[in-house]
């Protein structure tokens, strides 16, 4: 089979996943792509695993050890506390959730903030007894637009980081996205307040504090916080102080993970919960991906066009 045949079967079972009694994840799918890719002989196999890219699944893993830990110490729901409190009406709380996951998301990957944040967003809306959709999508909107101005922010972000020859990844990215970003945030919050009409008003809301549910690991996660943050500054500085030195993006998360890994006694049942399914799902697009590049499928389409790909309007209207 084609591998555009195959590409064009994964993306028709992921828009129609949930339509079956059979529900199908969506890292069920993609894997199944690559698989039949390897199959139908469309790529070899040392091909396969060359195409992975080992540098977004090792980020991915470290933030998803990160994560796990900020989420079973509690210290997430703790933190969320101190992030929240000011929020005094359900409508500066969707302001303050979107806002915060956007910055958040910047430092920590939208994908592990969509992981740990969720459990948060039903904590407030339990808490004060809100629909939990409309946070919900605030998550999700705050955490797809923030991570838009970071390196580190998205897996997308940081292949183009990785390979778009960028000096200061993190001075480039913001400068240039500091501002769309924000006012999309702003934007998101009048499409959710102008479809949830009637659930959020001015009416006072009382926070209360989460207690924390291991004090070691908690510890060891504001560590591995320390860390990003420390690692962050450490490599804009040596981008302007000119310093050869090869400070991959990737040593950020797996610097981060380590005293989880190394010193917390629940090692184990953190990395049996990170979220394998999301470095499943991107190892395969990986592979189905490289098997539809190496058909020259497309690159014949485009140079059959005439089409100038590599124009601003052409990338706009593409992406």
């Amino acid at each position: 089979m084609h591998p555009i045949a195959i590409l064009g079967i994964v993306f028709l079972l992921i828009a129609v996943r949930q339509a079956w009694r059979i529900r199908l994840s969506i890292w069920h799918v993609m894997l199944a792509g690559a698989v039949a890719t390897l199959l139908a002989g469309n790529i070899t196999t040392s091909d396969a695993i060359m195409a992975i890219n080992m540098d977004v699944m090792l980020f991915l893993f470290g933030m998803f050890v990160v994560g796990q830990a900020l989420e079973e110490s509690g210290y997430l729901s703790h933190l969320s506390y101190r992030l929240f409190k000011r929020a005094r009406s359900s409508n500066s709380l969707l302001l303050c959730i979107l806002f915060v996951a956007g910055t958040a998301s910047a430092i920590l990957m939208n994908d592990t903030l969509a992981i740990i944040g969720t459990p948060v967003m039903l904590l407030l809306a339990r808490k004060h007894n809100m629909d939990s959709r409309p946070l919900l999508l605030a998550l999700a909107f705050g955490i797809t637009i923030g991570s838009v101005m970071s390196p580190i922010g998205n897996p997308q972000n940081l292949l183009i980081a990785l390979n778009g020859g960028i000096g200061n990844q993190f001075f480039t990215f913001l400068g240039h996205l500091f501002i769309p970003t924000a006012i999309n945030l702003f934007i998101a919050y009048a499409l959710i307040k102008m479809f949830y009409k009637g659930h959020f008003g001015n009416g006072s809301l009382s926070h209360s504090q989460e207690p924390i549910k291991d004090a070691k690991l908690a510890k060891l996660s504001r560590i591995a916080l320390l860390i990003i943050f420390m690692m962050i500054i450490a490599k804009v500085l040596f981008v302007i102080l000119g310093f050869e030195f090869d400070f991959r993006l990737t040593y950020i998360a797996l610097a981060a993970s380590l005293p989880v890994l190394l010193f917390s006694g629940k090692r184990i049942n953190i990395i049996r919960n990170v979220d394998w399914g999301t470095l499943i799902f991107f190892a395969s697009m990986f592979v189905l991906m490289q098997s539809v590049w190496d058909s020259g499928f497309f690159q014949r389409l485009i140079e059959g066009s005439g089409i100038k790909i590599d124009s601003l309007g052409m990338i706009l209207w593409s992406a």
